[in-house]
């Protein structure tokens, strides 16, 4: 059982990927956003899914510092630099998505923005967790 509340009024079409809300109790986890590049802060590549994977096991292992893991998850903000790229890499992106986090999908915003700070970066996820009490 998830240890977090799924909020999703009965009369609205399935979410799919994502959660329309959660609700939790405990000790809060966030991260700063963090990047495709590795821990030696170096990207291993320029393909949108392999930035987006990267990511997603760098707030994994941040997760973990604090005694969290993916299916503490409640929030994930992505910032894109190219919304046609994920668009175009769904496939690739779900599939890394289920291989790092699981089948556990909080609440998601995804926001296209003009740049990151990082120059080759083209995502930046922000994640909140909840760990019970």
């Amino acid at each position: 059982m998830s240890p977090h509340e799924i909020l999703h009024p009965a009369h609205w079409k399935p979410a799919k990927g994502y959660a329309n809300g959660v609700a939790a109790t405990g000790r809060m986890i966030f991260t700063g956003g963090l990047i495709g590049w590795n821990a030696d802060c170096v990207f291993e590549t320029d393909d949108f899914s392999g930035q987006v994977a990267q990511a997603l096991r760098n707030v994994v292992a941040v997760l973990a510092e604090g005694g969290a893991g993916p299916e503490h998850l409640v929030r994930l903000t992505w910032y894109v630099t190219d919304k046609r790229d994920y668009l175009a890499s769904l496939p690739e992106i779900g599939a890394a998505y289920r291989k790092i986090i699981g089948r556990h999908y909080p609440a998601m915003a995804l926001v296209q923005v003009v740049a990151l700070v990082e120059d080759r970066a083209k995502v930046e996820i922000e994640a909140t967790a909840v760990v019970p009490e």
